[in-house]
């Protein structure tokens, strides 16, 4: 499983309209947190779940009263914003077109994010999310800026 977590002053989903005269609609919005795009691979397992849902809940990203990174989301009662991306499992060494071989089904991909959302859920966060399998748009106020990539096979 890897994910992009940005630490943000806020985050938004919107769905593109398919009628290019009415604008995008808001689908989620929070406000300071995470925005966490999310991709599972067709190896991925329920330690792979454990190992994210640890790092994104424990992850020390948030300043302390002296400035330093040193707080978790929990410490700050930050809200989560997760979107499901599939192209972070493009491999892109050979060729111009990214190969996504590594990336599970749609199918098996949706089961795995809902069990990271809901993991996340139980935290007592609010945690909102994209559109699973739908084209969005995501925008995201970078804080900091703080971007980091997690990956559960590099454990």
């Amino acid at each position: 499983m890897r994910a992009v977590v940005q630490r943000v002053k806020s985050g938004k989903v919107s769905l593109q309209n398919t009628n290019k005269s009415e604008p995008d609609k808001v689908f989620a919005e929070i406000k300071q947190g995470f925005v966490v795009l999310l991709g599972v691979s067709k190896n991925d397992t329920q330690d792979d779940i454990n190992y994210t849902l640890d790092k994104l809940l424990n992850l020390r990203i948030f300043d302390d009263e002296k400035g330093k990174l040193n707080l978790s989301i929990k410490d700050v009662g930050g809200e989560i914003l997760v979107v499901s991306q599939f192209t972070l499992y493009g491999d892109c060494r050979k060729g111009r077109r990214p190969s996504f071989v590594e990336a599970a089904s749609p199918e098996v991909a949706q089961v795995i994010y809902q069990k990271v959302v809901d993991g996340l859920v139980s935290s007592g966060l609010t945690v909102k999310e994209g559109k699973f399998q739908e084209k969005m748009l995501v925008e995201i106020a970078n804080d900091g800026p703080v971007t980091l990539l997690l990956d559960s096979k590099k454990q």
